[in-house]
């Protein structure tokens, strides 16, 4: 049996033992009353963050809209893009994620209607690229099909932990870049059903985000990994995302915001920055389970009140909290 390059660090051990700490009380905290709107906003965070990494510039809200069937004025490519992410990751729970066939089908859905080939792979050479420079040369169309059905059989006889076997399997992806275009996303969706196996929970859980916040580390974990010939860097990387995201992303329970007062709606917000202060407006509309038009006018008050500001720009800031204590 093939067997992918691959070495486990002391990090690596540690990160492990720490997710699976974290793994139990994410599971808790998404039994809780408000779990349907938290795993509805963390499914659009994820279908947003994994576009935006492949360059759609849509806006988180923009998608939001997108998915619950409004009109969006935007080129239609990228309209399409967020359609078909949305079909992928709805088809999550009935992908047999040891199936090459299954993964065929899945390129299909994200791809559809964005490449000729969608559902095939690639025919023709592909490289990576970073500022028209080429950082990866990816092997030879001819052997994409015996490289994946390898990487496959590894992922389902292999008795390494599933963790340490979706960071090895998303970045042998990459590498061998099996489609003509939807590499990142496809690897990234995989990788998010390889941790499925481990807890339901995964699928519900958005680390595309953290790496949307890290580009630049995830390409360079990728490519100091190629270069050592080694995905023992990039193991490395994924895991803190992981554990970062499970960390983040457990947030407050919604209660009493159906009819709360504006004092219950303005608590709440609180709890969720300081739980997590790059907390969009539109992740607290859909937890909330508020109007967008209505946590603005909440969040400009807690700004009149003094009680948060912004530090930074609304795409790449984050809410800072002057009085620690919630009113």
């Amino acid at each position: 049996m093939y067997t992918p390059p691959f070495t486990i660090s002391a990090k690596a051990i540690n990160l492990i033992a720490e997710i699976s700490a974290q793994i139990e009380r994410y599971a808790i905290r998404m039994e809780q009353s408000d779990a349907l709107l938290l795993r509805k906003a963390n499914r659009i965070k994820t279908i947003y963050s994994s576009l935006a990494i492949e360059g759609n510039k849509l806006t988180e809200s923009e998608v939001t809209d997108i998915i619950n069937g409004k009109t969006v004025v935007a080129p239609l490519h990228e309209i399409q893009e967020v359609r078909n992410g949305m079909k992928a990751y709805e088809a999550y729970p009935v992908l047999n994620v040891f199936s090459p066939k299954d993964l065929l089908k899945a390129h299909r859905l994200m791809m559809e209607a964005l490449t000729d080939d969608a559902g095939r792979f690639r025919k023709g050479g592909v490289g990576v690229f970073s500022d028209k420079k080429l950082i990866h040369m990816a092997p030879p169309a001819d052997r994409v099909a015996l490289l994946i059905d390898d990487l496959f059989q590894w992922l389902k006889l292999s008795k390494d932990h599933l963790l340490i076997k979706s960071c090895v399997f998303h970045y042998e992806f990459e590498f061998i870049h099996p489609f003509s275009d939807g590499n990142g996303r496809m690897g990234r969706l995989w990788q998010s059903l390889i941790l499925g196996q481990l807890h339901p929970l995964f699928e519900h859980l958005p680390f595309e985000n953290m790496v949307y916040d890290n580009q630049e580390a995830y390409y360079n974990a990728i490519a100091e990994s190629t270069k050592l010939a080694n995905s023992g860097v990039f193991i490395d990387f994924m895991l803190n995302e992981i554990l970062n995201t499970l960390k983040r992303k457990q947030g407050v329970l919604l209660v009493g915001t159906d009819n709360g007062t504006d004092d219950d709606i303005e608590n709440v917000i609180l709890n969720h920055i300081k739980n997590n202060a790059e907390i969009t407006l539109n992740e607290l509309s859909l937890l909330l389970g508020k109007s967008r038009r209505t946590i603005i006018r909440t969040m400009n008050r807690l700004q009149e009140e003094n009680l948060i500001r912004r530090i930074g720009s609304n795409r790449s800031g984050y809410w800072e909290i002057i009085e620690t204590q919630c009113k």
